[in-house]
């Protein structure tokens, strides 16, 4: 089988390096152009088209993927079928229609479940318990077409968005495999998806990540997982913005335990009361970290990144006074 693969990011590198470990014939790549990466902002190329050089394949890297030019371009190849994980674009009809089986995709969840640009980020915000991997036919509307393979996976305590979609990039690769293997025998039976069950998952900006103090501490430590790595959810403290990551949670019985015990921060008092509204730390311990209050419960950090530095331990922030007790995040 004669495969053309779409791909951009980390993610879909899995599923095409299996597709040649397998013995499939990949006739071509296309993937997104250079982008200016980095604090140079230097062009950068795409993880796919890295490896689509080193293993020889026929590259594409349109600005746009249409037109009669790139439709010539890719009929030339004569494709069986395309294969589509995280490309970046939506592709128009005619483009889907060159193969003469079709154009398949790798979405990472379980559809019609978190269509959209950020899925693996909305299932760990949203506190789902488990998502998982749908190849699907590719049609004109987004992530709405019939179901070829489903894979079910757990999101495991504590995992990140950046840990997450290492996994389902090798359960994609996995599941891709199955699916050829299936339309190869002609035993795939599409399911059509139910599209009144349909949720959505937005594309993840900056703004996005911002943290919401008022949210209980369960939620906002699920956004905080969401995402890391990037964008990396933040927050103000003193004018400037500050990414947190792995965060705990603290019930409101924990909190005002603390609130009855000792000093909560390295050789101060505790902060008053009055000030300890939700995003106030009231308690910094540079072995343990610090501590944030919630709309509900609060939220330990262990890590973080100042405006203009690595990201680093909450140890490391408290000894050199990135934040002490009764400072607070807006």
């Amino acid at each position: 089988m004669k495969i053309l693969f779409w791909g951009t990011p980390v993610f879909a590198i899995p599923s095409l390096r299996a597709l040649d470990d397998e013995g499939f014939e990949v006739v071509g790549v296309v993937t997104r152009p250079d982008r200016p990466a980095g604090r140079g902002r230097r062009l950068a190329p795409s993880p796919v088209r890295l490896v689509a050089l080193e293993q020889g394949f026929p590259l594409l890297m349109p600005e746009r993927p249409r037109g009669e030019e790139f439709l010539g371009m890719i009929r030339v190849l004569e494709p069986d079928i395309s294969v589509v994980v995280a490309y970046g674009h939506i592709l128009r009809p005619e483009v889907l229609a060159v193969p003469r089986l079709g154009s398949i995709n790798v979405h990472a969840s379980l559809l019609p479940r978190l269509r959209g640009a950020a899925p693996i980020n909305w299932a760990i915000a949203r506190g789902l318990p488990e998502t998982g991997v749908t190849i699907m036919r590719m049609v004109e509307a987004m992530d709405a077409g019939p179901v070829i393979h489903r894979v079910r996976e757990p999101i495991l305590p504590d995992e990140t968005a950046g840990e997450l979609s290492v996994r389902l990039s090798e359960v994609g690769a996995a599941a891709l495999v199955e699916a050829l293997a299936l339309l190869t025998a002609g035993a795939v039976n599409e399911a059509e998806q139910d599209h009144e069950a349909a949720t959505y998952a937005p594309k993840i900006d900056r703004q996005t990540a911002c943290i919401e103090w008022v949210r209980p501490a369960q939620e906002i430590a699920a956004h905080v997982r969401a995402m890391d790595p990037v964008p990396g959810a933040w927050s103000q403290l003193d004018g400037a913005p500050v990414k947190l990551f792995k965060p705990s949670v603290w019930s409101g019985t924990d909190v005002e335990a603390l609130r009855s015990s000792g000093p909560t921060t390295n050789g101060g008092p505790r902060s008053p009361r009055a000030a300890e509204g939700p995003g106030t730390v009231v308690r910094a311990v540079a072995e343990e970290g610090f501590l944030v209050t919630a709309g509900e419960g609060a939220v330990a950090f262990a890590e973080v990144q100042p405006p203009g530095s690595r990201r680093m331990s909450a140890t490391d922030w408290i000894n050199g006074r990135g934040v002490e007790v009764g400072r607070r995040f807006e």
